[in-house]
């Protein structure tokens, strides 16, 4: 037995040694053959998107609650980080037309970044396939309470197939804000 470890490690350790190098050329024109013709699990999407972003942020500045809407799919969804939710346009629509109209005095958003994204594949559980738009802005309000806050949103918004937002997450906290409402 002893006498066959040694001589599998022996042909395991010539093999090893005489395994044949491709020159760098034929090995890029592999990979990049072979990548190409795989589809990819993401890419970046259209920057109309971004553009889109935008107008959303200045539609909701303005306090025109009804263009800021007119992106959104009847069945939207749109989630808090704190666990809270909005389901359907109507409902999103009532919330904020009160928020903006009742409860934020103003309101400038800053210092935005914007990416979106195209999911082909979902890489993993329950992620949705489809145009992503991930965003990062500093918020500066002041509420009716006379409060003012400074503080950063993360949002994602997923586009439905035609060009609806359907899902917008925000992700923030929360505690500040109701202390400011409140008048803190």
């Amino acid at each position: 037995m002893r006498k066959f470890l040694i001589l599998a490690s022996a042909g395991v350790i010539l093999l090893a040694c005489n395994n044949e190098q491709k020159p760098a050329t034929e090995t890029a024109a592999a990979s990049t053959t072979d990548s190409s013709s795989e589809k990819k699990a993401w890419e970046f999407a259209d920057a109309k998107y971004t553009d889109w972003g935008k107008k959303q942020l200045a539609d909701f500045e303005s306090g025109n609650i009804d263009s800021w809407m007119s992106n959104f799919s009847d069945s939207a969804r749109y989630y808090w980080s704190g666990g809270d939710s909005l389901i359907g346009k109507p409902a999103i629509t009532e919330y904020w037309k009160n928020r903006r109209g009742n409860v934020i005095k103003t309101i400038k958003f800053s210092n935005d970044i914007w990416l979106p994204i195209k999911v082909n594949t979902p890489q993993k559980g329950p992620d949705r396939p489809g145009v992503w738009l991930m965003s990062w802005y500093q918020v500066n309000a002041t509420y009716a309470s006379g409060k003012s806050l400074q503080f950063w949103v993360h949002q994602l918004f997923h586009f439905d197939n035609n060009d609806k937002i359907d899902q917008v997450s925000a992700f923030m906290d929360m505690a500040p804000i109701k202390a400011a409402i409140a008048g803190k």
